[in-house]
Parts: structure tokens; C-alpha cells; sequence
């Protein structure tokens, strides 16, 4: 039997503020930290066709300056009180956090509240974040060796036909140029408001203090528009293999791309794919790993991108070959464990493995300030359920041998996924 940990519950309040914005409290008092974090229901898939990579442009432009910091200061005003901040866009939100001593509590909320009320929106940030998003694309996806993998930019348009899943969150620099002013004006009036964001609190602070600052400074601030209403776009299930290649100019060695249409990450089903995807590619003690480069050395390395989003969800699986081993062989091969799923109970020593290691992953998610504030902010706004960050765990915990095994054969199938042949550039 393998040990079990248990994660000390986490403690916190929530309440709305009258203008809609969700406030998360979380005190702890044992270290002099805080952390002050917005997260917006904003991200990729809220583009308007023709017009993507806003979402993360955004995440760019909003550091730019307002009404009462500087251009180009925020980083230093953190920075010069010890602080340390940084923001993030996926598919589903954007988040945005500063950790501060908690003696800058105070300054961390008024600059998220500047942030929302007095962004400075003008041609010259444009212009800058601009150039600044081309270079990180550049870097990350056009440059980097296997970047359309790592991004899903190979690989999601295939997956999703008539879902915005199936575009990059970086999204496309001929949209970004071809959008005017007042279409970034007006991407900020629609959904960067409080009845569109959670407020989040964590670490040493005084409750009663706290609270009268958030409504000084946040309480204020007016919507320019109603809540977004969304309606989830529905995806017609795959029922035969797609196949596909993409060539990538900076890669010497192929890859094999298993690719499959999960489901939503609030879904049951969701959490039983992560103990699936453990399982197989897990790291040096998975399945594939153990089988296809150490035992039968015919891969140099194993891979898996299992990513949940709140309409959808992605499993991708591939492996590098070894010397001049065909694509073929490594897909065999991925295929052989995955029917072993699916046809046999995995032993209940690689069960309680699986168990023991998401409940660390759990424990660890937890341990910082700055872990809890975005876990907080992410459980309330994409799976409507704050409580989850004491809960989850026994989701988790309730899943069986015989859900690894159901799951399996549910979204795994051949004829439901993307076969992907990755290859380097032909020579011209």
C-alpha cells in the first residue's frame, strides 16, 4: 500500500462586491507574503473571427501603463518594493498576479484596480506589444524546434473544425496588424469589467482592513457592459482518423502524434483521463517510456500535452524514433498500451502509484501563496465551484480501476483521433 498524504484545508471567503466583481479571501498568517491576483473570463476562444490573438495581446497591452502609472513603470513599481508579478492567457481566462511583502498589500490592490478602471489604450502601446507578441512567436512557434506541438498550433485546427479551440491563443500577427485602435478599445470595454472578473486575496493580511480596501478601490469601478453570455459551440464527434503532416524547418528528427477530443475539464471523465495520461506518459516510469525507450529502445522520447479547458479538453500523446525507425512502428507500439487499458485492469500496485502521485501533485499546488490565489480564482470562474481547491482531491480519490479501464475505451479510440507525421522541412 502506498502512503497517503493529506493537504491541510485551505480557508477562505468569498463575496460580490455591487458592481458583480467575485472577491476570494484566503489569510494566512504564516509568512509575510501576499499575493494579489485578477483573473478575467476572457481568452482565446472569445475571438471574433478574423481578429485572434486579442486575448493574449491584452495580457501584453494592460502592462503598458493607465491613468496614474507611468508607461513602461509597472514592472519597476513592483519590483522596487520586492515584489515579483507576471500574467498568463490560456484558451478560457487571463490572469494577472502581483506577490508582495504583505506590507505592499495596499499598492498590489491599487494597481489591479488601476489595471481595470484607467487602462491607458492608445496607438503607441499597440504599436510596442505589437512587436513585443511578433518576437514571442517568433521564439516560441516559428522558431523553436517542435513549437507548433508544445503551442497545439499543428495540431488543435485539426481537432476542432468549428470550436475557436482550434485557433493559437497567440493567435495571428496579420489579425493583430489589420486591427484598428478602437477594436482594442473596444475588446476592453466588453470584457475586462468586474461582473467579468475574480479578485483574489491570498496570504498575510488583515481581514477586516483588507476588505475596506477592496471596496475603496475596486468598488468604484463601473461595468462598460453587461456579463459576456456565452453559448458552448458544439464539435461533431470524430468517428474516423484524421490524418495529417506538418513540417517543421527546425527539427532533424520526426515525431508520431496521437491526438484525441476530450472531454470539458469539469468533467468527471476529465480527471480519470489525467490518471490515463499518468499512466502512459507519466515520466520515466510510465508505460510507453519504460516500454518504447528503454526495453524495446525504439523511441528517443516519449511525449504528452493533456490539456483541460472549460468547453473542451485535448490528449496528445507521441514519441521521437530512434535512429531510423518508422513512424509506423512507434504508432504500433503507442497503440499496443493503449488497448492494454483498455482491455485489462491496470494492477492495483500501479493504481495506488497513480493515486499517491496526484494526491502530491494536490499537496503541491497548495504549498505557496501564490499556487492557492490562482487555484482559488480558477476553480470559482472555470469549473463554478471554489470549493474544489479542498475537493478535487477526492475526485481523484474516487476514481477506480474500472474508470481507467471505461475511459480508455471511450475517447481513445483509433477512429476518434488525429494521426499526426511531424516531419523536418524537405530540402528545397
Amino acid at each position: 500500500m502506498g502512503s497517503t498524504t493529506f493537504a491541510q484545508e485551505v480557508a477562505y471567503e468569498e463575496y460580490d462586491l455591487d458592481n458583480g466583481l467575485h472577491v476570494i479571501l484566503q489569510q494566512d498568517n504564516t509568512a509575510p507574503v501576499v499575493t494579489v491576483g485578477v483573473m478575467y473570463h476572457v481568452g482565446s476562444k472569445d475571438e471574433e473571427a478574423g481578429r485572434t490573438g486579442f486575448a493574449h495581446f491584452f495580457e501584453h497591452l494592460l502592462f503598458e501603463g493607465t491613468e496614474n502609472i507611468e508607461r513602461g513603470k509597472w514592472f519597476d513599481i513592483v519590483s522596487a518594493q520586492g515584489g515579483n508579478n507576471n500574467a498568463n492567457t490560456t484558451q478560457d481566462r487571463t490572469y494577472y498576479y502581483e506577490t508582495f511583502p504583505s506590507n505592499s498589500l495596499q499598492l498590489g490592490l491599487w494597481m489591479e484596480s488601476e489595471r481595470m478602471m484607467h487602462p491607458v489604450i492608445n496607438q503607441i502601446g499597440v504599436d510596442t506589444q505589437n512587436e513585443v507578441v511578433k518576437e514571442e512567436k517568433r521564439q516560441r512557434i516559428d522558431n523553436a524546434p517542435y513549437g507548433k506541438i508544445i503551442y497545439g498550433t499543428g495540431i488543435n485546427p485539426h481537432l476542432f473544425e468549428k470550436h475557436p479551440y482550434g485557433e493559437s491563443v497567440i493567435g495571428s500577427m496579420e489579425d493583430l496588424d489589420a486591427a484598428q485602435l478602437e477594436e482594442f478599445v473596444s475588446f476592453n470595454h466588453k470584457f475586462y469589467n468586474p461582473n467579468n472578473a475574480v479578485l483574489v486575496v491570498a496570504g498575510d493580511f488583515k481581514t477586516e482592513e483588507t476588505k475596506k480596501m477592496i471596496s475603496d478601490y475596486f468598488g468604484p469601478i463601473t461595468n462598460n457592459a453587461p456579463k459576456p453570455e456565452r453559448t458552448v459551440i458544439e464539435e461533431t464527434p470524430i468517428t474516423h482518423t484524421i490524418k495529417a503532416t506538418e513540417y517543421d524547418s527546425n527539427i532533424q528528427i520526426p515525431v508520431k502524434i496521437l491526438a484525441y477530443r476530450t472531454p470539458k475539464m469539469s468533467a468527471r471523465d476529465a480527471y480519470v483521463l489525467d490518471y490515463v495520461s499518468e499512466l502512459l506518459t507519466g515520466g520515466k516510469s510510465s508505460r510507453l517510456y519504460k516500454k518504447m525507450v528503454d526495453d524495446q529502445k525504439i523511441a528517443l522520447q516519449v511525449l504528452a500535452f493533456p490539456r483541460s479547458m472549460e468547453d473542451y479538453g485535448t490528449y496528445i500523446i507521441g514519441a521521437l524514433p530512434l535512429g531510423d525507425v518508422s513512424l509506423k512502428t512507434l504508432t504500433d507500439a503507442m497503440d499496443e498500451e493503449i488497448h492494454k487499458i483498455q482491455t485489462e485492469l491496470i494492477s492495483e500496485r500501479e493504481y495506488q502509484k497513480l493515486r499517491n502521485n496526484f494526491e502530491n501533485q494536490f499537496v503541491n499546488s497548495n504549498s505557496s501563496v501564490q499556487g492557492i490565489a490562482n487555484s482559488l480564482a480558477r476553480y470559482y470562474m472555470l469549473y463554478g465551484d471554489t470549493s474544489l481547491i479542498n475537493k478535487e482531491i477526492e475526485i481523484y480519490r474516487s476514481i477506480t480501476r474500472e474508470d481507467i479501464k471505461r475511459v480508455a475505451n471511450e475517447y481513445l479510440q483509433s477512429n476518434q483521433r488525429l494521426e499526426l507525421d511531424y516531419l523536418a522541412e524537405p530540402a528545397q
